[in-house]
């Protein structure tokens, strides 16, 4: 066995081997029922299962991080659909990520509220661990707000006590989440919200949650986690995590449900922060007074006078008279705004995986050979014209195109043969096309969840992903040059 496959293996026995039993307990019909100590056994009551991934047909990819990706997944014998958060063993183990995704899998187990993501069981391999998740077939927030422009303040009033009404109850059991932003709030096929990615969560000292007594605790409070346009200005100055820093980022949401973009916008990570630690903020005309007042509150620079972060608590933001009208004991009965859908989408347009005897991952789609459309933003006959008669696009999304002193929106196509096409998307004008039969000519760099690299022996070029799929783009063109 090699010295990565042993860690690997080493990382799984870690992640179970504080559990007694692994078996679902009375815990499961009652969730009250929960020590709020460190305990010396616990019983989780998403169990860990004996499946393996060819249980599964896999789907499209809802999203990836620097050492997982959550795909669509249907149990082959039960036809009931997951959201399947697949970790890397080896990464967990040589980055020393195994007591946050521990952390993840224990307060997931424990969290029992109908606008947080439900974790059902886990089960590993030699290569991953496996969490299979409630899945949310509405697609993210973020989508919505992109689809629509933004949203109306009706649509954001619903969206936003929606989700304050989930934050309440994650605070009140003693848990700060600290990467709340519209990519993960997700929202069921009826549309109602779900709050996912608890894996930067931060349990506080006197919290309801049960811990196993070799899970170390995050003395490094005051860490930088999260996205750089949420960010309090507190956690750039290296203050501990509190309430107050999902308080912000409410704030920093809504703002970008009304707006169509986040506050604090800028071209680079350290003008984010810049703007964040300046509190430059500025309201559109179209702002109600309600909506500025709110945000305005939601967004002050002193976390402990933030609404709902104050001494009254939950109880002064959601009497603001931005919620007038919300029936806060009923909430999760209302009707929710109308879902916009995905131009262009079909069911022929998702990208399959599956594991070979190796361990190693190979692509095919259910109608052919050729994979298509592994991730779309927009795809319509303006991008057509790109393309060689029976080419085939496999991603497709807008991008930022980064230079020294600013950026650029740039349309960046990947197809089948393979070949990467850059369009300026305002004159709907070819810009470049990048052979990428060998790496020799064309490789790919991952600088951040949001930002890679591709390098070609004439040029650098360095693009940023607003929703975080820059391992999603490496993995696409690496493949497609191994083929």
């Amino acid at each position: 066995m090699k010295v990565d496959d042993a860690a690997g293996v080493e990382a799984g026995k870690e992640m179970e081997k504080d559990s007694e039993s692994n078996k679902p307990s009375s815990a499961q019909n009652n969730p009250d029922a929960r020590s709020v100590q460190r305990t010396k056994s616990f019983t989780f009551r998403a169990p860990q299962e004996q499946f393996t991934i060819q249980d599964f047909q896999l789907g499209k990819i809802y999203g990836v991080g620097s050492y997982s990706k959550v795909v669509r997944a249907r149990k082959k014998d039960t036809g009931i659909v997951y959201a399947l958060k697949i970790m890397d063993k080896k990464f967990i183990t040589k980055e020393n990520k195994t007591s946050l995704v521990k952390l993840e899998r224990v307060v997931l187990d424990q969290l029992d509220h109908p606008g947080i993501v439900r974790l059902f069981f886990t089960f590993q391999d030699s290569q991953s661990l496996y969490m299979a998740l409630e899945s949310c077939e509405g697609g993210e927030l973020f989508d919505q707000i992109t689809r629509k422009g933004r949203l109306t303040e009706d649509e954001a009033r619903f969206y936003a006590a929606e989700v304050v009404n989930a934050l309440e109850y994650i605070h009140n059991i003693g848990l700060i989440h600290r990467d709340i932003k519209p990519e993960n709030l997700l929202l069921t096929a009826e549309g109602h919200i779900k709050v996912a990615d608890f894996g930067s969560v931060k349990p506080t000292k006197d919290g309801q949650v049960s811990f196993l007594p070799t899970l170390p605790s995050d003395d490094k409070a005051c860490t930088f986690v999260g996205t750089a346009a949420y960010v309090p200005p507190e956690v750039l100055n290296s203050s501990p995590a509190t309430f107050g820093n999902d308080i912000w980022a409410l704030g920093c949401t809504l703002y970008q449900m009304l707006s169509g973009s986040s506050p604090f916008k800028d071209a680079s990570e350290w003008l984010i922060f810049q703007k964040i630690i300046a509190r430059d903020l500025i309201f559109p005309d179209y702002f109600s007074e309600e909506a500025k007042d709110l945000t305005d509150k939601l967004l002050h620079t002193d976390p402990a006078q933030r609404l709902g972060a104050g001494p009254q608590g939950y109880v002064a933001l959601k009497i603001h008279p931005f919620f007038s009208g919300v029936d806060w004991d009923n909430i999760r009965s209302q009707t929710p705004p109308k879902l916009a859908l995905e131009t262009g989408a079909t069911e022929g347009h998702e990208l399959y995986h599956a594991h070979d005897g190796n361990g190693s991952t190979r692509s095919s789609e259910a109608s052919g050979p050729v994979p298509r459309l592994a991730s779309i933003d927009s795809f319509d006959s303006r991008w057509q014209q790109f393309l060689d008669p029976g080419e085939c696009v496999v991603m497709i999304s807008t991008l930022k195109k980064l230079q020294k002193l600013s950026s650029r929106k740039m349309q960046l196509i990947l197809t089948d043969k393979p070949k990467l096409i850059c369009v300026d998307p305002a004159k709907t004008q070819k810009v470049n096309t990048y052979g990428m039969d060998n790496q020799n000519y064309l490789s790919i760099v991952v600088t951040s969840p949001t930002n890679f690299k591709i390098t070609t022996p004439k040029k650098v070029m360095c693009f940023e992903d607003a929703k975080q799929r820059a391992w999603q783009w490496k993995e696409a063109i690496e493949g497609l040059q191994k083929q």
